[in-house]
């Protein structure tokens, strides 16, 4: 139960933590760019987002439904200011397709990661795989010393989870950076989804 309370704790932190710096340095936005799937089309548009100085919070790729087509989610931090000029550069682009504004909307994210923590046979090991299964996440391989967690969610629930793990001695960490898809106007299938990630995230009372 003490390991319970802690991933509740840690995870209401992070996201105390994410307000204040969102009402620092400005909303996060969600963007969404379909591009045409040739080479150097990533290099171009990171490219150029770098040159003029946009702060770029996760980037992530990958092939659509039509293998001609890739999308590119970006995370911006900024008013609707940077948003909007974020959007025209894109729109400049001649391999991009269209451009929108999912944080706009009503949406599902996710993000993606693999880490390896220090394991060792006897009371660790055991201590990393209850907070594994606390957090919903699993585990993917099994070394002498260590295991590797695959974990998908939200954002909270991955730095909640990270942090937990750092006690025990990270060793690797990578993450895919937020996607995210607009939902559909089904409500059912909406709370129960929100159900599930709500429950990964809460203790039992």
């Amino acid at each position: 139960m003490g390991q319970l309370f802690l991933a509740v704790l840690a995870a209401e932190v992070l996201e105390a933590r994410d307000t204040i710096v969102g009402g620092i340095l400005g909303m996060r936005h969600v963007l969404s760019a379909v591009v045409q799937n040739v080479p150097g089309v990533l290099a171009h548009i990171s490219g150029m987002l770098a040159s003029r100085g946009y702060n770029i919070d996760s980037l992530a790729v990958g092939e659509t439904e039509d293998p001609q087509l890739s999308r590119m989610t970006f995370v911006v931090v900024g008013d609707d200011r940077v948003l909007e000029q974020v959007r025209k550069q894109l729109e400049k682009i001649v391999t991009v397709v269209r451009v929108a504004d999912v944080s706009a909307r009503d949406y599902v994210e996710r993000d993606l990661m693999l880490l390896k923590v220090k394991a060792p046979p006897g009371g660790q090991r055991s201590e990393v795989s209850e907070l594994v299964q606390i957090f919903r996440a699993k585990i993917v391989d099994v070394g002498a010393e260590e295991l590797m967690v695959e974990i998908s969610g939200r954002e909270n629930k991955i730095e909640a989870f990270i942090e937990h793990m750092r006690g025990y001695g990270i060793t690797e960490l990578v993450r895919s950076g937020r996607i995210a898809m607009v939902r559909s106007s089904n409500q059912g299938a909406r709370q129960q989804e929100d159900d599930g990630e709500s429950r990964a995230e809460k203790t039992d009372q």
